[in-house]
């Protein structure tokens, strides 16, 4: 299912106009791909919002309104103001939603890892997006990961996460998705005090009180 954006044409290019159509709440735009001469366009901020709050987020297939055209189209880049965060300009690609794209999709990490939590561990997500492959209209809205059933020595691999049908992943099948953290306290018990004897006297190979001054020579 796409969502429609409305655009609309005869922007010119320069930081006076994009400052312009920044201030009127709109946002600069472009469309390319497919071999089409890149058309110049703007999406008013509020309408862009709007399109791209569905669960999908910024992976939503979009359907542009250009003039008298419809281009099927996603968001290729957002580019932000380096100081208020705004969305300053935007790219859409035109793609065939027959054919195979490139997604990066978010990673959710779901269940609760009890054996872990026992111990003192935590589940960690290494890494927040996965790029998949697949027709655009079969790009799974995130990647949903069970760490239930994961131990202390657990790790969740690429080649360990099942995908919906017709998705691919461009990761390694050894790339490691999940892991488990181990926290200070944990990590505290493992250091041991050198064991004493029923005398009091330290375990042989521990010094003794005063054997950490070097020998007269």
């Amino acid at each position: 299912m796409t969502t429609t954006l409305i655009t609309k044409t005869g922007r010119t290019t320069g930081s006076p106009e994009s400052r312009r159509i920044r201030n009127a709440e709109n946002i600069p735009a472009v469309i390319y791909g497919h071999g089409m001469t890149p058309i110049l366009f703007t999406v008013a901020r509020r309408d862009l919002r709007i399109a791209l709050s569905g669960p999908a987020g910024a992976n939503t297939i979009l359907e542009l309104h250009v003039d008298d055209k419809k281009y099927p189209a996603i968001v290729k880049e957002l580019q932000r103001d380096p100081v208020k965060r705004t969305v300053s300009h935007v790219d859409f690609m035109q793609i065939d939603l027959t054919e195979e794209i490139t997604m990066s999709v978010p990673v959710h990490l779901t269940g609760t890892a009890k054996a872990v939590l026992a111990e003192g561990g935590l589940v960690d997500a290494a890494v927040d997006r996965i790029e998949v492959r697949a027709s655009a209209d079969n790009i799974p809205n995130e990647i949903l990961i069970d760490v239930t059933s994961m131990t202390m020595n657990d790790v969740i691999r690429m080649g360990d996460i099942k995908l919906p049908k017709g998705v691919t992943a461009v990761l390694d099948e050894d790339v490691v998705i999940v892991t488990v953290l181990t926290t200070k306290a944990e990590a505290e018990k493992t250091v041991v005090a050198p064991a004493a004897d029923a005398a009091g006297a330290p375990a042989a190979g521990a010094p003794a009180a005063g054997d950490d001054k070097p020998a007269a020579s």
